[in-house]
């Protein structure tokens, strides 16, 4: 190998030293900047961090390329990473490489787990059956999955690779997947030539170098932050600092903190967290916190587009720090670009005087731009077309998709962006897009994807929605516009209130994100093309005229209705917590009534954290407990409560948790399942919206001093005392989820034989003899089973903890479980281990409880709902164990097949259809008890 020189300039190595692939650029930046590299930090701008020389990350990258290739991978095979922290996830990156594996980054799994298995089952099958390398805790799960090759990184540490592949520049060096659905997303193919030539190019505009430091926040299956946060900065020798993308996503402070405590030059974040600092500002100025950002000197905002009020305003609230007035680069780029290829530098915001939107600059050095029209000519300056781009830093296509390659680029090899735009003087300015989809906060999601998920809603007609973007001035970023025809009798004004909050927790629940407006529309006010599709972009030009200002309002009208009116807050914590729900759901504070409820706005169980987490910064009230937010949740009862500082403990037990109190049909009783608590109900409570209440039934024993049930019976008795104190007389409709599913049963038969009418009793996927399941557990194994329950662990550690847990003590069980649990879920539980074991024991009561129940008695039927059962087959399931509460029933049951397993049939991704199966059953039960009653 010909020696390799270090940087001589600013803007890299020159033509003559440049390195031709990967491999030898971190060969460089290890040989010559040996003092430089990454740093790793651990959480917060006042926490730890971890420093990490180039030439040691070459050397831990050698080591574990001798784990892969004792896998037997060869050049060009590929490599899924699933990988979130820094260190490790950069490390395998290198090592993949080095031997000359293309490595394909995906997301770790958050939000909905069915999802995100499906997008990993995708890729899985695009490429060829690549080894996918994660952390232990993944890998296990997957492996117990099955149908991937899995590798744990710890797994492949070894000696040193001593012979490293350098690849052509021709060669595949990295796959990045595109946004898409599932089974849909493409892998974009960027050759080591791509990325040498895009580092160049770049630097042509950023002129970083050994003295600068970058900072990237984002997660690395954004192209952003392993081309222009990583690979850049190690092309020029720079520092760079990597923090974890939760930090900033919970404090956009600490973005600020981050820059100012390591004094960066350089850093990448799209608009809406301009947005976010912007309204968190007065934080910093009330609390007279000292920053430093006089050594920014560019940051990069691209992902969406630049709102030219939004960069004015944080550049003017963050001058006085020292911020620079030309700080600010809106820039533009995709995957299909290595990432940032056209920058405005230096040039806002005063070229975007009286503009709603920046500009994005010109192209770097070796990309070719033009504007081309529907026919693919060619359009001249000032004219609005597709952008289409061409040059070294351009991919060749679509890895494994020859047809998504083809449409991708023009007849004379231009590739088409799907952007509409216009270049004025050599500078690009975008329009719109050409493709269908939505950009919020920086992520991009397909219309046909929401659509298709919002069409399986009850009462959503099908072929008769639309998801669609808009843009009110001044926004931060895209919004997202829901409409659709209602299928509903007219003038149902509780069932459309019901499918409007259903449409909203779906996306909520699906993409993690709200839709800022949903819009039941007349069949005739969606425009269809003469093959029947939806026009959405008419539909946008209607809305952002003007012509759907009547919907609007009378679902402002409705939902106003529907939450009891509007009463003023009082005093400053109302206010404060009206404000807070304000933000959180995208309303207008001043609308926020001090008696609207959390849950009735359109909290889900993913909104608790934020909640939480914004309660402690505007209050100063930390610890907010979920029990808390569920027991009073409107804005009245939670500032009583906090003002208060009412200690759980403090309060007498209530075993009936409100999750919902709308609607005129007969309420509904959940029961908790084995371990006790309620939370699993919330998501699925909130589509009982304006159709009937929907209480959840608490154990006893989770506050301090509270003492646990001391036999079933006396559990029992309890609920019925409280479903009566809420409900003096029938009809009742109860149910159970597992466990619950018995002490339903027991309550209905209570409730009967005081004369009461119980015309719905519901079993969540359990039989009537539990003692047999209970028999088999001891405190680790419901402790164990609690850990996989809320996700702490997965599901191969459920099934080989208990028996390398059970000589150790229970404090050490517990220390064990709670070690071994992600940080962000503990986090967003609010658990440690007193917490934690603290819901262990009241679940190893309850399993106590269940060891002594024996059913008998009888009601009049029952409604039983199964999923894929913990062990064995669905089936044997139904027939052998299911099919006994027969025996406990006067009439005919009814056994309802739902979708998930027995843990996930309230899962983000089941819990639509579950509730749909569920409120019909419910309806169907409640009225054929009508009509017998009404017979005799």
């Amino acid at each position: 190998m010909n020696a390799l020189q270090s940087p001589t300039s600013p803007t890299g190595p020159s033509h003559a030293t440049s390195p031709t692939s990967l491999t030898d650029l971190l060969l460089t930046a290890a040989a010559r900047h040996p003092g430089s590299g990454l740093r790793h930090c651990t959480g917060t701008a006042d926490a730890g961090f971890t420093d990490q020389s180039y030439p040691e990350l070459l050397d831990r990258a050698r080591r574990i390329l001798t784990g892969l290739r004792a896998r037997g991978l060869r050049p060009q095979d590929r490599i899924v990473l699933v990988l979130e922290r820094s260190e490790e996830f950069l490390t395998t990156f290198w090592a993949a490489v080095l031997g000359g594996f293309i490595p394909c980054p995906v997301a770790p799994p958050g939000g909905d787990p069915q999802d995100w298995a499906g997008r990993l089952g995708h890729v899985d099958a695009l490429l060829g059956k690549p080894l996918t390398v994660t952390g232990a805790a993944l890998a296990g799960h997957l492996r117990e999955a099955g149908g991937l090759r899995v590798a744990a990184l710890d797994e492949l540490y070894g000696e040193p690779a001593a012979d490293l592949h350098h690849a052509a520049p021709e060669d595949t060096a990295l796959l990045m997947l595109t946004s898409g659905s599932t089974g849909s997303s493409k892998a974009v193919m960027l050759t080591h030539g791509n990325l040498i030539a895009s580092m160049a190019a770049k630097n042509g505009h950023h002129r970083l170098g050994p003295d600068d430091t970058t900072l990237n926040w984002v997660s690395f299956d954004h192209v952003a932050a392993l081309l222009e946060c990583h690979l850049l900065p190690l092309y020029t020798g720079s520092r760079q600092l990597h923090a974890p993308a939760p930090v900033v996503l919970a404090d956009p402070l600490e973005f600020l903190r981050l820059v100012s405590r390591h004094g960066v030059t350089m850093t990448f974040t799209p608009n809406f967290l301009l947005g976010l600092i912007n309204t968190a500002a007065d934080r910093l100025t009330a609390s007279g916190e000292p920053l430093g950002l006089g050594r920014l000197r560019q940051i990069i905002s691209g992902g969406e587009a630049v709102v030219v009020a939004t960069g004015e305003t944080f550049l003017d609230q963050f001058a006085p720090y020292g911020l620079a007035r030309d700080v600010l680069w809106p820039a533009f780029g995709m995957t299909e670009t290595c990432a940032g290829s056209v920058y405005s530098r230096k040039a806002f915001p005063e070229a975007d005087r009286g503009a709603e939107f920046a500009n994005l600059g010109t192209a770097v050095t070796g990309l070719g731009m033009r504007v081309a029209d529907g026919e693919g000519r060619p359009l001249p300056e000032g004219e609005e077309g597709e952008v289409q781009f061409t040059g070294p830093m351009v991919t060749p296509g679509y890895y494994g998709d020859p047809g998504a390659t083809a449409a991708a680029f023009t007849a004379d090899g231009w590739f088409r962006s799907g952007d509409l735009g216009r270049i004025d003087g050599g500078r690009l300015s975008l329009s719109g897009r050409t493709k269908d989809s939505v950009i919020v906060n920086g992520v991009n999601y397909f219309s046909h994807d929401i659509e298709a998920a919002l069409e399986q809603l009850d009462d959503v007609s099908r072929s008769y929605v639309a998801a669609f973007p808009t843009r009110p001035a001044g926004s931060d970023t895209e919004q997202l516009v829901i409409a659709f025809r209602p299928d509903l009798p007219d003038g149902d004004e509780a069932g459309l209130h019901r499918v409007l909050a259903a449409v909203r927790s779906t996306v909520v629940m699906r993409w993690g994100f709200r839709p800022a407006l949903v819009l039941p529309l007349a069949g005739e006010d969606f425009p269809k093309t003469s093959l029947g599709k939806i026009q959405r972009s008419l539909m946008r030009a209607r809305l952002e005229a003007g012509d759907y200002e009547a919907p609007r309002r009378a679902v402002a009208d409705l939902t106003l209705r529907m939450l009891g009116g509007y009463s003023a807050p009082e005093g400053a914590t109302e206010q404060v917590i009206a404000e807070i729900f304000g933000e959180m759901f995208d309303a207008d504070p001043s609308t926020v009534s001090a008696t609207a409820s959390f849950f009735d706005l359109g909290g889900t169980s993913l909104d608790i954290l934020r909640l939480r987490a914004k309660v402690a910064q505007r209050l100063g009230v930390t610890g907010l407990e979920v029990i808390t937010v569920l027991t009073a949740p409107t804005v009245r009862a939670l500032a009583a409560r906090l003002a208060a500082r009412t200690a759980p403990a403090d309060r007498p037990y209530d075993p009936l948790v409100p999750m919902q109190t709308s609607g005129a049909k007969t309420p509904l009783f959940c029961v908790h399942p084995g371990v006790g608590e309620v939370l699993v109900f919330v998501n699925l409570a909130r589509y009982f919206t304006g159709d009937r209440p929907f209480y959840a039934l608490r154990a006893r024993g989770f506050n301090q001093g509270e003492k646990p049930f001391v036999s079933f019976e006396q559990m029992v008795d309890a609920y019925v005392d409280a479903i009566r104190a809420r409900q003096p007389h029938g009809p009742y409709a109860v149910a159970g989820y597992s466990y619950g599913g018995a002490v339903a049963f027991e309550i209905a038969k209570i409730l009967e034989s005081q004369g009461e009418r119980v015309d719905f009793v519901g079993s969540f996927n359990l039989p009537p003899h539990i003692k047999y399941r209970m028999d088999e557990l001891d405190f680790v194994d419901t402790a164990v089973n609690l850990a996989f329950f809320l996700e702490l662990i997965d599901k191969k550690q459920s099934a080989e903890l208990p028996d390398a847990l059970r000589h150790l003590s229970r404090e050490a069980q517990v220390a064990r479980l709670i070690g071994l649990a992600p940080a962000d879920r503990i986090a967003e539980l609010d658990l440690d281990e007193d917490k934690f074991g603290a819901w262990a024991d009241v679940a190893n009561t309850l399993t106590d409880l269940g060891r002594d129940y024996e059913p008998s008695g009888r009601v009049r039927s029952m409604s039983v709902f199964h999923a894929i059962p913990l062990r064995g087959t669905r089936r044997d399931w139904l027939d052998n164990e299911l099919r006994r509460w027969d025996e406990h029933t006067d009439g005919p049951n009814r056994y309802l097949e739902v979708p998930g397993e027995h843990y996930t049939l309230m899962s983000p991704r089941h819990v639509a259809a579950f509730q749909a199966i569920l409120r019909r059953e419910l309806d169907r039960s409640l009225a054929e008890a009508d009509a017998i009653a009404a017979r005799r």
